[in-house]
């Protein structure tokens, strides 16, 4: 029993210390991985999982001389826990140094494609530069055309509506007219009045049309 409740517990305490600092220092491996390379606390992380794994030998001789079964179970389950989690923390940081040779051997290569093709890669960019401002001009260009083409459809819809009401009024207007027997030259004279108006409305609406022709070649 003085095993069980010193020695073991001591160990056991000692390695569950152990398994947290391991874990905390592996995710700020992980979280610092993208901007910075920290050697030394990786080296620090592969001693502490280590240190772990031989308390966990040390505690496996230790838990099979308690004598109650029921703690020597219990124990045995503890022990197996931590050992578990060791090896699981040891399989990150192998995983951890891996992508980190990776990302090295990638910026190596990087490094020496950019040495290489030093002169190529400002054409490249410069050619990326000109297809971005193209692509711009084009997206403006198109946005101008759709602005263009609502309002030439805004005025035409206008130009439609007040010839409707022209129609309306001259109908009424002659209806007037008729009911007060006005003379024919009378009624000659607002049909002209009507076809000079008819002329002025198409010509302002062929203007019109001209004006967005005109616009949407100068865009492009």
């Amino acid at each position: 029993m003085a095993v069980e409740g010193g020695t073991l517990s001591e160990l056991y305490q000692r390695s569950r210390r152990l398994l947290l600092k391991t874990r905390d220092d592996l995710e700020r491996l992980e979280r610092l991985a993208a901007a910075l390379d920290l050697p030394e606390l990786s080296v620090s992380v592969r001693r502490d999982i280590s240190q772990t794994l031989a308390l966990c030998s040390e505690m496996d001789g230790l838990w099979r001389s308690v004598a109650s079964k029921p703690q020597r179970d219990l124990w045995k389950r503890k022990v197996e826990q931590v050992a578990e989690e060791a090896d699981s923390l040891r399989e990150s940081l192998d995983r951890y140094m891996q992508r980190q040779q990776r990302r090295t051997q990638e910026a190596q290569e990087r490094a020496e494609l950019l040495g290489r093709t030093n002169g190529e890669s400002s054409h490249i960019l410069r050619i990326f530069d000109e297809e971005a401002q193209a692509m711009e001009s084009a997206r403006n260009s198109s946005r101008m055309l759709e602005e263009a083409t609502a309002t030439g459809a805004t005025i035409l819809a206008k130009y439609s509506e007040q010839r409707e009401r022209l129609k309306g009024a001259q109908r009424k207007a002659l209806d007037v007219l008729n009911t007060l027997g006005l003379s024919n030259s009378v009624l000659r004279i607002i049909e002209r009045r009507n076809r000079v108006d008819q002329w002025i409305k198409y010509a302002g609406m062929i203007l019109t049309l001209i004006i967005v022709i005109v616009f949407l070649r100068w865009v492009r």
